[in-house]
C-alpha cells in the first residue's frame, strides 16, 4: 500500500511540475540527472528516487532488485539481493546477475564524474571469474580517484577521440566471502565524437 502511495506521489510529479514533500523534499519532473545523483549522496530519500528512477529507465534491471546502496564522491556499493529470480539450478546467484552488478557498479561511478550529456558511455567487453557460490545478498563496490580519472580518462581524452577504461569490481556476501573478481571495458567518447550510420 505504502509502495503503490509512493508511486502515485512520484508519478505524479510528471504531470505537475514541481512538489515538495512535507516541505522538505522538493522533487523537479525535469531533474538534472547530475543532480539527483549528487542529492543521493546525501539523503536516502533521494537514493530511494535514483533507484526507482533506475528500475524504469532499464526495464531489464526491475524484476532483478539491483540496487546502489551507496554513492561517494569517489566509490558506488550496490546490492543484488538473494531472491528467486536471481538463483541459478543451484539455488545460488546466477551468474549472469552477478555480471550485471559488475557492469552496473563500474560504469555508474562514470555516470556520477562525466556528464552523460557530453559523454558517451558503452560497456565495450565484459569478463567475470566467479569464485564462491553466492548463497546471500551480494555486493559490489568500486572505487576511483582524481588522479585515476584524470590519468584514464580526462587527459586521454584531451588528445583522443575516445578512450578505452577497466573497472575492476569485486562483488562479496553479506559473510565477506569474494564471489565474483570483474572487470569492465568501457569506451567514453564525447557525443560530438560519435558517428552513427544513417
Amino acid at each position: 500500500m505504502l509502495l503503490a502511495l509512493l508511486c502515485s506521489v512520484v508519478n505524479s510529479v510528471r504531470y505537475f511540475g514541481n512538489i515538495v514533500l512535507n516541505n522538505r523534499y522538493p522533487i523537479n519532473a525535469t531533474m538534472n540527472p547530475a543532480k539527483l545523483i549528487e542529492k543521493a549522496k546525501i539523503s536516502s530519500f533521494y537514493l530511494w528516487i535514483l533507484n526507482w528512477s533506475f528500475d524504469r529507465m532499464i526495464p531489464f534491471n526491475r524484476p532483478h532488485g539491483f540496487r546502489i546502496i551507496e554513492i561517494g564522491n569517489h566509490h558506488v556499493r550496490t546490492k543484488l539481493p538473494y531472491k528467486t529470480k536471481n538463483l541459478n539450478h543451484l539455488k545460488g546467484l546466477h551468474a549472469c546477475a552477478l555480471a550485471t552488478l559488475t557492469e552496473i557498479t563500474g560504469g555508474f561511478i562514470f555516470v556520477t564524474q562525466l556528464d552523460p550529456t557530453k559523454y558517451r558511455i558503452i560497456l565495450k567487453k565484459l569478463e567475470v571469474d566467479y569464485l564462491y557460490q553466492g548463497k546471500t545478498d551480494a555486493f559490489g563496490e568500486f572505487r576511483i580517484t582524481d588522479s585515476w580519472m584524470a590519468e584514464k580518462v580526462i587527459n586521454p581524452l584531451k588528445s583522443s577521440d575516445s578512450v578505452e577504461v577497466v573497472s575492476e569490481v569485486n562483488i562479496k556476501d553479506e559473510k565477506g566471502n569474494l564471489l565474483t573478481q570483474g572487470r569492465a571495458t568501457w569506451q567514453i567518447k564525447g557525443w560530438d565524437k560519435v558517428k552513427t550510420k544513417a
